[in-house]
């Protein structure tokens, strides 16, 4: 009867010792979901990073989504004054966020003209990504003049943006 009492004894503890283990596995289990979830968000919309059209050929937005929605770029765009006609100005990004698909962006004023941009990324015509207009920026671009009297004169337009084929867009740099 000890013998049976201690085999019942000794394969009780050892299922309390593998449910033990078990729970404490799924524990482990659990973190590394939610670290992978949140890792997926840190990285979500990294794909619409790239060069897009603008408003006149030549034209471009550079659009860089960084980690937990932050954006940063600039347009690059003919300048249109009389000391500048011709010459490219490119115009950074003073503000800008990108909240799932929406994005808002403002650049920084040069020679007395900026941008502000409302829309949202939406897939385009292309069928594989790096193709052209694989992503597209649709929206309402406010383009922004001051005059000598801080008079500000707004027209908005709505707009559809391309992005570049790949192989139009700048290279990364290498990683050692």
């Amino acid at each position: 009867m000890n013998h049976a009492r201690a085999v019942l004894v000794a394969a009780a503890f050892c299922a309390i010792a593998f449910a033990s283990s078990s729970a404490q596995d799924s524990k482990a289990i659990a973190p590394k979901a939610e670290e992978a979830s949140a890792a997926q968000q840190a990285t979500k919309g990294h794909e619409y990073s790239g060069m897009y059209s603008f408003l006149k050929d030549g034209e471009f937005v550079q659009i860089t989504v960084e980690d937990e929605g932050r954006v940063t770029g600039f347009v690059s765009r003919y300048g249109e004054g009389e000391s500048d006609k011709g010459a490219f100005l490119d115009q950074y990004f003073r503000s800008a966020r990108l909240d799932g698909s929406k994005l808002i962006f403002t650049t920084e004023t040069v020679h007395a003209v900026w941008f502000d941009f409302k829309g949202t990324v939406e897939r385009g015509e292309g069928k594989n990504p790096g193709d052209e207009g694989y992503y597209v920026l649709k929206g309402t671009l406010t383009d922004n003049t001051s005059d000598g009297q801080k008079k500000i004169t707004a027209h908005s337009h709505e707009v559809v943006f391309k992005m570049f084929p790949a192989e139009a867009s700048p290279a990364p740099a290498a990683r050692n």
